[in-house]
This record gives structure tokens, sequence and C-alpha cells, in this order.
């Protein structure tokens, strides 16, 4: 079983580096203290967003040795 191809971990960056961004004018529009849903669901969309950016840049760095 092999991993996920060079391509699919740039899209997987790049889509994860997009939906933060999204998430930050987000953020910065509506801002984050209105209710403790929104930060629940911040705080969700970060991790997977930042998590899923992280994995791929890993993958992408160990690819390319």
């Amino acid at each position: 079983m092999t991993g996920p191809t060079k391509n699919e971990l740039w899209f997987r960056l790049l889509f994860s580096l997009g939906g933060l961004a999204l998430l930050i004018v987000a953020v910065m529009v509506r801002g984050i203290s209105n209710s403790a849903a929104l930060v629940e669901v911040v705080g969700i969309a970060g991790a997977f967003f930042g998590g899923t950016a992280i994995w791929s840049a890993r993958k992408l760095a160990r690819h390319r040795e």
C-alpha cells in the first residue's frame, strides 16, 4: 500500500492553506467572541485545516529526499 501521490499532497496542502485563509477572513469579518459555538467551529476547522497542511508539508518534504 502506497501513500498519496506528490500531486495529491500538493492539492491537499493548497486546499488546506485556502481553508485556513477563508477561516481567517471569516474571523476577521465576524469576530470570534460572538458565541461558544463559533469558537468551537473555528477550533475544529483550524485543527483540521492546520493539521492537514502540516501533514502534507511534512510528507512533501520527505518525498523530496
